[in-house]
């Protein structure tokens, strides 16, 4: 089946990205060495997409988990026809270059998602299985296969000691997921060394025990055992790891050691493996045998399988014009323009309810009146209100339910909803308590990173929690995500303002959102009945009846009702004051000038922000001579209502603080 050409093109993978990390004198040239072979019979016999396309929604999709590995990743992109040259490969790891270190989505064409941090492109491929399984479900009809395509990841050792991978691949094996195939690039070593010294898992058992099938491939450089084992893969229905073994920087000097794993091999070395390769060539000359072969094995196949779908789609739309609607509304993140029509509002004469309960209705809400919604938690739905009650649970048995068991899973959780978002055509939610954000951060900075619009349900947002104690009450997290770029943080002051969240949050096409809510009930106000607007991130919720307030008051979240109290207490002590609800201090710094100084005009120098979490960050807006009512400090167990004011969040202290600080 393979011939001449093909070893070639394999070596042409090699020489290529070995000869952008000598360029560049710095890179990862182990893993293209060693894994070149699996990935070129992976790419020209196997993977179904279209570089002239690239976006194409039913492409096979390639996570190269083993994200240090990019100068092979640029390399498969170049030969395949993606929008990607030899320049932009001789810029590798410069700035404003189309090849960064590591692979970036929404960055270089044909990146599915952004990876480096190990272990999350595993995750990210669960996700992306899913979300096949969930729209394929849910579109198909017979004779209409309109989502059909496989998910690949390539991952090393260092990827499966992360903890996020027992976490993704045990669900995925709960879940069934046949379509996603794991490349295993074995090589028994590690960064600082050989791998025996940190890792000896039996990797058959531990992925039997997940529910996987294992196959194993003995020699890495076997490309008719590669074949042969992929179209196994591809008839077992569950997901499939196969395990291929590996010489790390095969072919040099140093091959087999942790020398080539993340250091360029220097020139005296690479001229002794191209002989090794018998590479003939120029750096960067790649023959045109081997441009021929790639072109005809990928861009050929990937134009007509896309003809081929592109009219399949076509007759898909006469036939069910509404689900065709659906379909590409959902990858297109639109959704229905009188949306918020149907998302119930809330009248100050409704009974008191917690942010995350009002949060758990408009979710109803949303999920009657979008068909490309869906979500989950991590075993905290009937905590954090995310259940879809209409609606059924996603599962081995049922892939077109909505609603998501992630179990205890929170990194992974994160990650998954990445590869969901990444991989397009729905609306993805995740959910867990806001102090556990923690575990799955680092995904939620992939989120920002790659410019993907998942949304992030964070409840008992505060010390209110009470009972659960200081391991439970959030102190630091809300300053930890308004300093993460490109990244919308929605802490809403009562229901109207959840409802505006969430419309806030549907809307975004290229950063995610995090919803901030409450535990305790919150009153719905009366200043938030008309005419509300919270899209600029701050605005005024009553004011004072001065043309000049004599101060202002800055709050978010129950805190905001908080200033409402203070500022009656404080009227009557003579001082007449604004308050500022600021639900999004991103939002709010993404406005022109001249709206910041009306809702906080520098003339005011007595401003006080009032937030139950770490003062940290709030200077930015009461100024130097302004005063910040924090918690530095961790939370403590006891009745929620006592602990609050046992922290001086009452509005008796308040008002005492503020006459303390600017009587």
């Amino acid at each position: 089946m393979f011939d001449k050409i093909d070893n070639l093109s394999v070596n042409a993978i090699r020489t290529l990205s070995i000869a952008q990390i000598e360029k560049a004198n710095s890179g990862h040239p182990g893993l293209p060495m060693g894994a070149a072979s699996m990935a070129y019979c992976l790419w020209s016999k196997f993977l179904k997409i279209n570089p002239k396309n690239s976006k194409w929604v039913d492409r096979d999709r390639f996570i190269l988990s083993a994200g240090h590995g990019s100068a092979m990743l640029y390399s498969l992109l170049h030969l395949s026809g993606f929008d990607l040259t030899i320049e932009d490969l001789k810029n590798f790891r410069q700035i404003d270059s189309k090849t960064p270190g590591h692979p970036e989505v929404n960055h270089t064409d044909g990146v599915e998602v952004t990876t480096g941090p190990l272990g999350q492109g595993i995750a990210n491929a669960v996700g992306m299985a899913m979300a096949e399984r969930h729209l394929a479900s849910i579109y198909n009809k017979e004779d209409y296969n309109i989502v059909d395509h496989y998910t690949y990841a390539l991952c090393g050792d260092g990827d499966l000691m992360e903890g996020i991978s027992s976490e993704a691949l045990s669900l995925a094996g709960h879940l069934k997921l046949s379509k996603l195939i794991l490349l295993y690039d074995s090589n028994n070593i590690s960064l600082d060394g050989d791998l025996n010294k940190s890792f000896s898992e039996d990797i058959r058992k531990r992925f039997e025990a997940y529910d996987w099938s294992y196959l194993k491939v003995e020699d890495g450089n076997d490309l008719e055992d590669i074949y042969s084992k992929i179209k196994q893969a591809k008839e077992i229905d569950k997901p499939t790891v196969i395990e291929i073994k590996t010489v790390i920087g095969y072919g040099s000097k140093n091959q087999a050691t942790n020398k080539v794993h993340g250091a360029p091999i220097g020139k005296e070395d690479f001229e002794s493996v191209k002989k090794f390769y018998q590479w003939d060539y120029e750096d960067f000359e790649i023959p045109n045998e081997v441009y021929d072969r790639f072109n005809e094995s990928i861009i050929k196949k990937g134009i007509e399988a896309n003809e081929k779908w592109d009219e399949l789609f076509e007759n898909y739309e006469k036939e069910y014009p509404q689900l065709a609607r659906d379909f590409k509304d959902g990858f297109n993140r639109t959704i229905p323009k009188n949306l918020d029509q149907f998302i119930r509002k809330y009248s100050e004469d409704d009974k008191a309810i917690a942010t995350r309960s009002s949060s758990g209705e408009i979710i109803q809400d949303i999920s009657n009146n979008l068909r490309n919604f869906w979500g989950g938690s991590a075993d905290l739905s009937s905590s954090n209100k995310t259940m879809i009650k209409e609606k059924e649970d996603f599962s081995a048995e049922n892939y077109s339910g909505d609603n998501i068991w992630f179990g205890v899973r929170e990194f992974a959780m994160g990650a998954i909803a990445n590869g969901i978002c990444a991989h397009g055509g729905s609306f993805i939610y995740v959910s867990t308590f806001f102090v556990f954000s923690d575990y799955l951060k680092a995904a939620i900075r992939l989120s920002a990173l790659s410019k993907l619009p998942v949304i992030y349900v964070f409840t008992h947002d505060s010390v209110a929690v009470g009972e659960d104690g200081p391991t439970h009450e959030p102190i630091e997290q809300l300053a930890q995500f308004r300093a993460l770029p490109n990244t919308n943080v929605l802490r809403p002051a009562d229901a109207n303002e959840v409802r505006q969240a969430w419309q806030i949050a549907l809307n975004s096409k290229d950063r995610p959102t995090i919803l901030v809510l409450s535990r305790q009930n919150l009153k719905n106000l009366s200043q938030t009945q008309k005419d509300l607007d919270i899209s600029k991130g701050a605005y005024i919720i009553e004011d004072s009846e001065k043309e000049k307030p004599d101060g202002i008051l800055i709050a978010t979240g129950s805190e905001v009702s908080l200033a409402l109290e203070t500022k009656k207490l404080l009227k009557d002590a003579g001082y007449d004051l604004r308050v500022v609800s600021m639900p999004s201090m991103e939002l709010f710094r993404q406005q022109d000038i001249s709206y910041q100084k009306e809702i906080l005009p520098c003339d005011v120098e007595n401003k006080m922000s009032i937030e139950m979490g770490t003062p940290f960050g709030w200077h930015e807006f009461v100024g130097a001579k302004g005063k910040v009512v924090g918690i530095n400090r961790f939370g403590i167990s006891g009745k929620g209502d006592e602990v609050v004011e046992e922290l001086g969040f009452s509005p008796e202290n308040i008002k005492n603080l503020y006459i303390k600080y600017f009587g």
